[in-house]
């Protein structure tokens, strides 16, 4: 008598975007502190031991989800334009990705130095510094300071948004730091992107003008080549 044995069904397969995809969406539903083999391998409906067989550790992990959100950044941009817009439009880009992801930008820093999407970004930015004659040593220091400009400006947006800050300041202080006050109700109605953009516009003026070897009172161009209004001093 030949009985009849149902096989044991496939394991799942899994491909890395899959797997960066689900933590991507535990991170930013439960947190970072709640990454973990466990937690990613529920949200794919596999067992946690089948999960060990794509991925080594939760630091893997958390690489992976980085490497996804730096592919979506587009590192090409348009020859014919000031290589300041190009610079913008780069920046620019970076920050929407993580903007639209808050919950990684701790990870941005701490796992990101081997992406591709961050190598080719970085690779683009330097390329337009060397082009528009920036030495090697102004390339590094004007890399890293733009990079910690964004990802610095991604964080305040999220964790302390300048707008409505005036309200923090004890009213005991406001004769104490009348500047701070000032800075302060001066920002309770910027917008977000408004902050970023004159604080890149500010950045890029002074590449332009170390560029340039004198004080330029031009602004440098950062869309479509026409330069910022700055505002008259009283």
């Amino acid at each position: 008598m030949v009985c009849a044995v149902n096989p044991m069904p496939r394991p799942k397969s899994l491909t890395q975007t899959q797997i960066a995809r689900a933590a991507m969406r535990v991170i930013e539903r439960e947190g970072l502190a709640a990454l973990s083999m466990r937690t990613v391998a529920s949200e794919l409906g596999v067992g946690t031991m089948s999960l060990y067989r794509y991925v080594d550790s939760r630091e893997q992990l958390e690489r992976w989800v980085v490497a996804a959100l730096y592919d979506t950044l587009d590192p090409e941009t348009p020859s014919d334009a000031a290589w300041t817009v190009r610079l913008a439009t780069l920046l620019e880009r970076m920050r929407k990705a993580a903007a639209e992801h808050p919950a990684l930008v701790p990870l941005l820093v701490t796992r990101g130095h081997t992406a591709q999407g961050l190598l080719r970004w970085l690779e683009a930015i330097l390329a337009l510094l060397a082009g528009a004659g920036f030495s090697a040593e102004e390339r590094m220091y004007a890399t890293r300071a733009l990079g910690g400009f964004v990802i610095g400006a991604v964080q305040l947006e999220h964790l302390a948004p300048v707008s409505g800050r005036a309200a923090q300041l004890p009213a005991h202080e406001h004769t104490a730091y009348p500047l701070l006050l000032e800075a302060a109700k001066t920002g309770r109605h910027v917008a977000p992107q408004q902050e970023f953009e004159r604080g890149l516009s500010l950045m890029l003026d002074g590449l332009h003008r170390t560029r340039a070897g004198r004080r330029d009172p031009r602004p440098a161009p950062t869309r479509s080549g026409a330069a910022r209004k700055r505002p008259r001093s009283r």
